[in-house]
């Protein structure tokens, strides 16, 4: 691993651990073993460092949302292919989610908030292509769209957080086909009802 990689890692362990805004640089090379000025030069700062971590752990999860989405099909199997890639990535990338998540919850004048409200919206936008791309399945959807997306994604978060709050360190989650497909089933009952 370069020191570019284990900074971001290190940065990442830490973040998880305590909050974005409770770390320090000092904290962060001295867990990397590497000195501020390699920090800085990689990054510039501390923010300059959650944002490369945001975009990297974003982008991977968009490119394996992407082929799924745009594959289309019937909207149940988009939804539980979607569901199951997503959960599948949670699963792998644990504490990048669930942090990435937490900074969300910040207040908006928060310099990590502003810094995950961009990815938060990439992530929003793919879901609402999701059912743009299925509106001749859904009918007319005046605006439902924005709401669907809300709905799916909350749900999907909702089931990430309940089974990630117990686990031990160390300890993945796991939520199996049949779950996926029941979560998917019930979001889909919910839209026709």
């Amino acid at each position: 691993m370069d020191n570019r990689e284990l900074i971001v890692q290190s940065a990442l362990e830490l973040f998880y651990a305590r909050g974005y805004d409770a770390v320090g640089v000092q904290e962060i090379v001295d867990k990397a073993g590497i000195s501020k000025p390699t920090l800085y030069y990689y990054f510039g700062s501390k923010l300059g460092l959650l944002k490369v971590l945001l975009e990297g752990g974003y982008e991977n999860l968009e490119s394996r949302l992407l082929p799924v989405i745009d594959q289309g099909g019937d909207i149940k199997d988009v939804l539980y292919r979607t569901a199951r890639e997503f959960f599948d990535y949670c699963a792998g990338h644990q504490k990048f989610y669930l942090f990435m998540l937490s900074l969300f919850y910040l207040g908006r004048e928060n310099e990590a908030y502003l810094t995950v409200a961009p990815v938060i919206q990439r992530f929003y936008k793919l879901i609402v292509r999701i059912f743009e791309n299925a509106s001749s399945q859904l009918g007319n959807m005046r605006g439902r769209q924005d709401l669907f997306a809300v709905g799916f994604t909350g749900i999907l978060n909702h089931h990430v957080m309940t089974l990630s709050y117990n686990l031990a360190e160390g300890e993945e989650f796991y939520i199996s086909n049949e779950t996926t497909y029941e979560i998917v089933h019930q979001f889909m009952y919910g839209i026709y009802t």
